[in-house]
């Protein structure tokens, strides 16, 4: 039996990787950690149900969504744009590393315990801001839509309520995202 090799073109967090023969059928959480070492998206499950693995697929339309990197081949990347935990946070000038306003407010509300499922969670958080971005909601929906935004995602330690907290004040702090409503 032989392995048969696809080449595979794809945009990670703004860089260019390939084209680069790659196994047909490995999953792309294996693609990420052992070809282009990005080893922040984390193998939970290995079945699609805990989340922990989601990267954002960002579609040509200008939108974005979640894939499960432990059920999907890496080949269903090709000539596409994601973005992983490693893409959060950014270098300043001076060489510090600046957390996104996700990792931001999961450090304030020491929102994780162990982190295990953490990257998937700010993945997760930072779909549901962008979405607002471009379709504020009324403020008497932000709870339901944050329970919609992260109810796919397993936390085995922390039951949560610190992840919503940390996306709940993100939204009420964040200028643009919620609808003006007239009293």
């Amino acid at each position: 039996m032989s392995l048969n090799f696809l080449p595979l073109t794809i945009n990670i967090n703004g860089q260019q990787y390939g084209p680069m023969d790659v196994p047909e059928g490995l999953m792309m959480i294996d693609f990420l950690h052992e070809y282009v070492d990005l080893t922040g998206s984390r193998l939970g499950c290995g079945q699609g149900i805990c989340h922990a693995c989601v990267v954002i697929l960002d579609n040509p339309s200008g939108t974005s969504e979640e894939v499960r990197t432990c059920i999907t081949g890496a080949h269903f990347f090709n000539n596409k744009q994601i973005r992983t935990i490693e893409g959060a946070a950014t270098k300043e000038e001076d060489g510090k590393v600046k957390l996104s306003s996700v990792q931001q407010a999961f450090v304030e509300h020491f929102s994780f315990q162990c982190g295990y499922c953490t990257p998937g969670f700010v993945n997760a958080a930072t779909i549901f801001i962008e979405e607002l971005q471009r379709n504020p909601i009324a403020t008497e929906d932000l709870e339901d839509a944050i329970k919609q935004a992260l109810n796919n995602h397993i936390c085995r330690c922390t039951g949560y309520v610190r992840y919503y907290e940390a996306v709940r004040d993100i939204v009420l702090r964040t200028p643009g995202l919620l609808k003006e409503t007239i009293k």
